[in-house]
């Protein structure tokens, strides 16, 4: 190609070339796009507008490079500065008349072949004595794998045994020590055979002291959490 017409096309390339050197993508404006993307519906990636000169010169093989350019460019900025999702979950409410109440769920994170039981103590005035017991019943191959409390290791003692066709977990609070107020979690982790496991046999209790008297609550589980 020679004349009029190459020196033309040279003279954009240059041009396209300059433009894309000084480019420089505003990473606020990218993230805060997305952000409203995100905020009306998960609708997809945030859209950027294109500068004019890239959109005038869209037909041109020289265009193509840019844009590839620009993409590679501007894709890390928003991967990298975006935070990620976390789940968040909510503790149960009472079931229960009095200062005790409880729940007790499957974890969510459970599979195929391992599962944890969490019973969840409310109590509204603080506790002089608790007792805590889980019952996992044997249903093929179920051996405890650990157990693990919300409140300190130290002033309880812990048993697990298997006893009467369940693996039973049971938490003692210790002479002189107090539970405060509030909402804590036990829980017992544990093997089982392969496949979804039926947790309707299982069950908990648990029997506090409070200045009002003595108080027991019981339950089962409910699959997930």
């Amino acid at each position: 190609m020679t004349g009029p017409r190459r020196d033309a096309d040279e003279r954009l390339r240059a041009r396209l070339r300059e433009a894309a050197g000084a480019h420089r993508p505003d990473r606020a404006r990218i993230l805060a796009r997305v952000e409203r993307g995100r905020a009306v519906g998960d609708r997809g990636p945030a859209r950027l507008r294109l500068p004019g000169w890239v959109r005038v010169a869209g037909a041109t093989a020289a265009v193509a490079g840019v844009l590839v350019a620009g993409g590679s460019a501007v894709a890390p900025a928003v991967r990298d500065d975006v935070p990620a999702q976390r789940s968040v979950t909510t503790p149960p409410g009472p079931r229960e008349p009095g200062p005790l109440w409880s729940s007790g769920a499957v974890d969510p994170h459970s599979n195929a072949f391992w599962a944890q039981s969490t019973v969840t103590l409310g109590t509204s005035t603080p506790l002089t004595a608790l007792t805590v017991e889980l019952r996992v019943a044997q249903t093929g191959s179920v051996t405890s794998t650990g157990a693990w409390r919300s409140l300190p290791e130290k002033d309880f003692t812990f048993a697990v045994d298997e006893r009467d066709g369940f693996v039973v977990y049971r938490w003692t609070l210790r002479p002189g020590r107090t539970v405060p107020a509030g909402a804590w979690m036990f829980a017992g982790q544990y093997h089982h055979e392969r496949g979804g496991r039926d947790a309707g046999g299982d069950r908990y209790s648990a029997t506090a002291t409070a200045p009002s008297g003595s108080r027991t609550v019981r339950g089962d589980f409910t699959p997930g959490g």
